[in-house]
């Protein structure tokens, strides 16, 4: 078997309205990744790794796909797995390069000896979202405890769900926003990320609700957007594909909102289905943030349409990332930047804890008003009311 993926059946889907967003603001020179860290006790052994790697994309080919004109195909190297240095932390050279999905790969593996087993596993946000991901990393894990992969291999894309989600109310889309003012340090950014993490002995219900009620405290006006991403499996789960199939909630956030209040808009928007309503606007006349290429290169990072992301992976089953040498003790992400939002904070539940990791650009005191952030949300997780 050569490093090229292939298939019994050749892998080919189209590029979709949602990646091609995704597409666009790598156009910026902003890397669009995924990240994700499985932290536990024992070792993983590196040439078991490999196979397992090679074992769980055969069974999901999404993660070995090139780009080709108009459509993806797996025809692209296997993700490789890499051995790094066990002290490496956040500055890591291997965690800031991008991954080109013209030449692949799409897909790569870390793996890092030290007090503890660290696997990094970063994809390209173009082809592939948190779910998708999740499902290949699960497979990794079946391969290595001697079981066989389960596979996602479809290759429907955004518009079979438009479909499966049925009668779909229109939604107006959001109104367009002036730059909204930095809330995270002052002065100049780099251009490069910071990752500010926070575990809370607590794992509350309506997490992101309670997240954006703890961040409306720190607005530097009276208002602020979020954009909450939702996953449109949910409108037809018996699909297994590693495509990136995620859409967007845009809500309004106000200074000292509550989350009860939060809570509420977001569920008024699933039950309306305002995410496959978003798929359904022209994208360069109904997008809030920015309409053209050119209009993304000019936000420069002072100012911007968007306060933050709120993302949330749900609660991690860490039974599915056990092998019988390797036991995990931690799961958590490290959100991308994005080229309209000052700020993209990422959470999930492992047991009765909570996972949190903020993203921002690099500037002078982004590191103290980010911890400042995620104090206030630590307050909120833990708070009973």
């Amino acid at each position: 078997m050569t490093a090229t993926a292939t298939a019994v059946r050749p892998y080919t889907r189209r590029i979709s309205q949602i990646e091609r967003g995704y597409l666009n603001a790598a156009a910026t020179g902003t890397p669009q990744l995924i990240q994700m860290i499985v932290e536990g006790e024992g070792r993983i052994d590196p040439d078991a790794l490999r196979d397992a790697v090679r074992s769980a994309t055969l069974a999901s080919p999404g993660l070995a796909v090139r780009r080709r004109g108009a459509g993806w195909r797996a025809d692209g190297p296997l993700p490789p797995v890499v051995e790094l240095p066990g002290g490496d932390g956040f500055d890591a050279p291997f965690l800031h390069r991008d991954l080109d999905v013209v030449t692949g790969p799409v897909c790569e593996v870390g793996l890092a000896d030290g007090p503890s087993t660290r696997l990094v596993v970063r994809a390209s946000h173009i082809v592939t979202d948190g779910r998708g991901l999740r499902q290949w990393i699960a497979d990794v894990f079946r391969v290595l405890r001697g079981e066989e992969p389960v596979g996602a291999a479809s290759v429907v894309d955004d518009t079979h769900f438009r479909t499966a989600a049925g009668k779909v109310p229109p939604a107006e889309p959001p109104a367009r926003l002036e730059g909204l003012p930095a809330i995270l340090g002052d002065g100049p950014a780099d251009g490069t990320p910071l990752w500010v993490r926070r575990r809370v002995r607590a794992a509350p219900s309506a997490v992101t609700a309670r997240v954006a009620a703890a961040l409306s405290r720190h607005l530097a006006g009276e208002t602020g957007r979020l954009i909450v991403p939702v996953d449109l499996r949910r409108h037809d789960r018996t699909v297994r594909s590693t495509a990136n199939l995620t859409s967007r909630l845009v809500l309004d956030l106000h200074r000292d909102d509550s989350w009860k209040r939060l809570h509420g808009q977001v569920v008024r928007a699933l039950l309306g289905k305002r995410e496959v309503a978003a798929l359904e606007g022209d994208f360069l006349r109904s997008n809030p943030f920015a309409n053209s290429l050119r209009e993304a290169q000019e936000l420069d990072g002072t100012r911007f349409p968007c306060t933050a992301i709120i993302s949330d992976h749900g609660r991690i089953d860490t039974a599915e990332l056990r092998t019988d040498r390797f036991r995990p003790t931690g799961f958590s992400t490290l959100p991308m930047l994005v080229p309209y939002a000052e700020m993209f904070l990422s959470t999930c539940q492992v047991g009765d804890e909570t996972e949190l990791t903020l993203s921002c650009r690099r500037r002078p005191g982004a590191r103290e008003a980010a911890a400042a952030v995620l104090d206030d949300i630590e307050q909120a997780l833990t708070d009973p009311n």
